[in-house]
């Protein structure tokens, strides 16, 4: 099947081929264990899915700042925001059996009219399906979909003690941006948050002098 095209606003499904990764790509590797699997746009039945995946990764206290699962109807506002605005999507990736194994968003990094080349990204990987290089490989496949959304610049905020994570994004050619002390009270102990940034767009207008 040929290359995969972005996908908004279309809700059809895409085949996870290897010309849909960034060629200087460090995660090639693990390509032949993830062209079984698809990539959408998500859909409305799709939410108790996006939020039983998001409620997994809420115990470990690295992933979220949330310290209590959510529920369906807490994350419908949150779902129908992406779902009516074509610039931020959530994607699923699913398996060959159509079940769905993580989710990634964009999202406004701030809520001005002027941060909109600029968005965050958040990625997160069923407990069953952690540790097969998906999280890497939906995170390299988004940032090929971000120039097409009209996004400069890809952030993501991590916490500090999420060291896996930061490597990952590390791997691929986010640095940091910034770093938060202690902003989060982790029921327990007080978290930093790292920023992290890629520029995906090369043509950046400076400001006139």
């Amino acid at each position: 099947m040929g290359k995969l095209t972005p996908p908004a606003p279309s809700y059809g499904k895409f085949r996870m081929t290897a010309s849909d990764f960034s060629s200087t790509s460090p995660f090639t590797t693990v390509l032949e264990r993830l062209l079984d699997h698809d990539v959408r746009l998500a859909r409305p039945d799709d939410l108790p899915a996006i939020t039983a995946i998001y409620n997994q990764n809420i115990a470990s206290k690295r992933a979220t700042a949330d310290l209590l699962p959510v529920t369906v109807a807490q994350r419908q506002a949150w779902f129908d925001a992406h779902y009516d605005n074509p610039k931020r999507p959530i994607y699923v990736l699913c398996n060959e059996a159509g079940k769905i194994v993580a989710w990634g968003s964009f999202s406004d990094l701030y809520a001005r009219p002027a941060y909109h080349i600029s968005s965050e990204i958040s990625v997160y990987i069923h407990e069953d399906a952690q540790k097969r290089g998906l999280g890497a490989a939906l995170v390299d496949w988004m940032l090929q979909q971000a120039p097409s959304l009209g996004i400069h610049h890809v952030v993501a905020l991590i916490f500090a003690h999420n060291t896996p994570s930061i490597k990952l994004f590390n791997k691929l050619g986010f640095c940091q941006w910034g770093h938060m002390p202690s902003v989060c009270d982790m029921d327990g102990f007080y978290a930093d948050v790292v920023m992290l940034g890629r520029s995906v767009f090369t043509d950046i207008m400076q400001p006139s002098a």
